[in-house]
């Protein structure tokens, strides 16, 4: 592996990371009106958010585990489709991450600011 290789690996990993945890919060927040998963992943991908079908799901069966999303099948249409919609606990959470969210990004904001200038 070459070196411009390894770093490539390393971005994206970081970036994986982070991404990982806002695709939760902008979940739990866009389930507040229920909403299948073919639904959702337009949704996300319209709003700027790299996720596929093989992230979403186990992420949905995860939360709905947990207790931040419910579920139920609607059987009206031609295809069974599961709805999921964020639980009042998932509310919860989704508060109280958008503060922390907005903690940390004024946090990164103001480091990497003062980084820059310093820099220039």
């Amino acid at each position: 592996m070459t070196e411009g290789e390894a770093q490539a690996e390393a971005y994206s990993t970081h970036l994986q990371e982070v991404r990982r945890g806002t695709v939760v919060l902008a979940c739990l927040y866009l389930l507040r009106d229920a909403g299948y998963g073919y639904g959702l992943l337009e949704a996300l991908q319209a709003a700027g958010f790299q996720t596929d079908a093989n992230t979403l799901y186990p992420l949905l069966r995860r939360l709905e585990k947990q207790g931040y999303l419910t579920s139920a099948w609607n059987t009206d249409e031609a295809r069974p489709r599961k709805f999921y919609r964020t639980s009042p606990e998932g509310e919860r959470l989704a508060e109280a991450l958008a503060d922390e969210w907005h903690t940390l990004t004024r946090a990164i904001d103001g480091v990497t600011r003062t980084a820059r200038k310093d820099r220039s």
